[in-house]
């Protein structure tokens, strides 16, 4: 198993979203990228701690790519927007790819290049591509948010 992480606005959504494809074997939401130690959703909220909200995936590279995430990922928020996806605004909502290996740093960069020069979107790619650092795992009732509330997709 490899693990991936990614930073795509409201981790709701993109929990759901890595959840749903053949070979991820688990999610988990929570918190990358601060300075707080052990933060909890309130300290990450005040956009204070430099965290932002990621999801952490668990995956069998046998069944599914990192590359076919990646694709995922650019398909399902605006890597364009800085620190806002949809209605939710601060640095807690960045865009990221936060790689685990050389090998996924060099496909996350390699992606960005081909996604800019295909034209698709109007304004440049401002998702971070940066070490994976501490992951701090979320509060409970944040874990599968959406299947525990019947959901199937968030707001935006």
């Amino acid at each position: 198993m490899e693990k991936a992480t990614f930073a795509a606005g409201c981790f709701w959504g993109v929990e759901e979203t890595f959840r749903a494809i053949d070979g991820v074997v688990n999610t988990a939401v929570g918190y990358m990228g601060g300075t707080l130690a052990n933060p909890s959703y309130e300290d990450v909220c005040t956009d204070e701690t430099g965290h932002a909200e990621v999801v952490q995936v668990e995956f069998d590279p046998a069944r599914v790519s990192f590359e076919k995430l990646l694709d995922v990922f650019w398909q399902n928020h605006d890597p364009t927007t800085l620190n806002r996806q949809g209605p939710d605004e601060g640095t807690q909502y960045r865009s990221a790819i936060f790689f685990h290996t050389p090998e996924q740093e060099r496909a996350a960069r390699a992606s960005i290049e081909r996604l800019a020069a295909s034209g698709q979107f109007k304004r440049p790619i401002v998702t971070q591509v940066v070490p994976a650092a501490e992951f701090w795992r979320a509060e409970e009732y944040h874990q599968r948010y959406l299947q525990k509330q019947g959901l199937s997709k968030c707001h935006i």
